[in-house]
């Protein structure tokens, strides 16, 4: 994907965020987040927009503080996130292609550029999920080289990080298999950080199959990441569910 589609997504997903907020309402449960609610959703969210417009439109070069959320409420939630998203729409559209930024995973696309316009995309996008766990209805659609893309991100970035909890005492394996695209990982796990390598590279303990949005919102631990899907030893599946919180 480039960053066009990244920006693209991420539009419609902001809008979509917003828009599935106001009707759940913002005293609403937030099924995936514990103890938030919807009001917590946005003030997050918006946040995180704008700290991400910040690093491309001043190009900060190293991690500056996360902003606060006013304490608004109400329609005035509403439009202060919806105006930090599509500030940080344009700002991510009209940047230029050779911006340098922080950014703050491994193993990150080819430009900061790429790399903000990918990471809100997905942000958003997963946030998104959450307002609509919180409506209490189906998930919206996710197109399936997108959610591919965020499995991607989310076993080569996030959790080849030290901060990954997800370990074992003994060398296991895991196989990450998308039926609908065909993209496969394969999941070293071990006492050290989770090492992912693309393709279907020997025997798995435990192989999870399922079209690229189911992996993409189970992964992230926003629908049970169990039933005829998960085969061989479930157990990895658990410690999946049990520790890979970001």
């Amino acid at each position: 994907m480039d960053v066009s589609d990244y920006v693209k997504t991420l539009d419609r997903e902001g809008r979509l965020l917003a828009d599935t907020a106001e009707r759940a309402g913002l005293d609403a449960h937030v099924p995936a987040c514990p103890g938030w609610r919807v009001t917590d959703l946005l003030r997050h969210t918006g946040s995180v927009h704008r700290w991400a417009a910040g690093y491309v439109l001043e190009g900060h070069l190293e991690p500056m503080p996360f902003p606060e959320a006013p304490e608004l409420v109400g329609t005035e939630l509403l439009a202060w996130f919806r105006e930090g998203h599509a500030d940080l729409v344009r700002a991510l559209a009209g940047a230029p292609t050779d911006v340098q930024c922080w950014t703050f995973l491994p193993t990150a696309p080819p430009s900061p550029l790429a790399f903000w316009a990918r990471r809100q995309a997905h942000e958003t996008a997963i946030h998104r999920v959450d307002a609509e766990g919180a409506l209490g209805g189906a998930f919206s659609p996710v197109e399936a080289r997108f959610a591919e893309d965020g499995v991607d991100e989310l076993l080569t970035g996030f959790h080849a990080r030290p901060r990954s909890r997800v370990r074992t005492e003994e060398p296991r394996t895991m196989r990450i298999r998308a039926a609908d695209t065909g993209a496969v990982w394969t999941v070293h796990l071990s006492p050290e950080p989770p090492r992912t390598v693309a393709g279907d590279l020997g025997p798995a303990d435990c192989e999870i199959v399922g079209t690229a949005q189911w992996l993409y919102t189970a992964l992230w631990n926003r629908q049970p990441l169990a039933g005829p899907e998960v085969t061989g030893d479930e157990s990895l599946a658990r410690l999946w569910i049990e520790n890979a919180g970001i």
